[in-house]
């Protein structure tokens, strides 16, 4: 959703830079959008441009004879207008967190406004400090070892241990149109748990620190008129699947995109002997 500033864009999705020098390293994101089925995203995209079509039945019918070719790219873009519109919207909701917390200005976007007041909603709701309880904000976190990177969008302190105590918290934001503030992917444990357990954090002058002693992993999913942190385990086995993931990204973003066909041997001359 956001648009971190070491990461960038390759044939084979996002990538960081390491600051330090040496190999590009691959985004945790990345590693699940490749690793990952989502099953969901056929169905949605079919219902998506169903109701596209549906809605305009007259024009459809209209271009089917006179506008086919470009009919049937308007029709294929629906699905895909449609996810860049969401992506769009979370990292302007991203930004906008981001900006709260930092004391920034935020800006005035009615599009985003429900989503920020449920925001600012959570932070009243626990009570949070913003100088005192917020770690860190957006932050890059490098696992140079395994060879990945990605960005933690809050570190924080929370009373939820035993008699209140406080407990470090990474968390990360999803934004949703349509879906229930209480659900999540099972996926997000693993993203949550290759964030947690990197080995460093960038400061904004890209000096480095070791990752802080996480205690406890989850969403915080902001949605137009509600809002949830749901707990998710981000935990060594949901980083084993991670590397799992891992592994299978890598080998799919080296692979060569295709092989030379095996002919057969030659037919032997007609009248000779073996």
């Amino acid at each position: 959703m956001t648009d971190p500033k070491h990461a960038h864009a390759t044939e084979n999705g996002r990538y960081y830079t390491d600051p330090a020098g040496g190999p590009a390293l691959i985004s945790v994101t990345n590693v699940l959008d490749t690793s990952v089925s989502k099953k969901a995203l056929m169905p949605w995209a079919v219902k998506l441009t169903v109701e596209w079509v549906l809605g305009n039945l007259a024009d459809v019918a209209a271009r089917v004879i006179t506008d086919r070719a470009a009919l049937v790219r308007d029709i294929k873009a629906v699905h895909i207008d449609a996810r860049d519109r969401a992506a769009d919207l979370g990292t302007r909701i991203h930004a906008a967190a981001e900006n709260r917390l930092l004391g920034a200005p935020v800006p005035a976007d009615l599009t985003i406004r429900p989503y920020v007041t449920q925001f600012e909603a959570w932070l009243a709701e626990w009570g949070i400090d913003v100088h005192r309880d917020v770690v860190a904000t957006e932050i890059t976190v490098l696992h140079r070892r395994l060879g990945y990177a990605g960005t933690a969008d809050l570190m924080i302190w929370l009373p939820t241990g035993p008699g209140g105590r406080r407990e470090m918290w990474l968390i990360d934001y999803k934004t949703s149109a349509t879906r229930s503030a209480k659900s999540v992917y099972k996926e997000n444990a693993q993203q949550l748990a290759a964030l947690r357990f990197a080995e460093c954090a960038l400061l904004p002058d890209d000096t480095e620190e070791p990752m802080p002693p996480i205690e406890r992993t989850g969403v915080l999913n902001l949605r137009q008129k509600s809002h949830a942190l749901v707990p998710m385990p981000g935990d060594r086995k949901a980083f084993a699947a991670f590397r799992g993931a891992l592994a299978n990204a890598r080998w799919h973003h080296a692979a060569p995109s295709s092989y030379p066909a095996l002919m057969p041997p030659q037919a032997r001359p007609a009248g000779k002997a073996a």
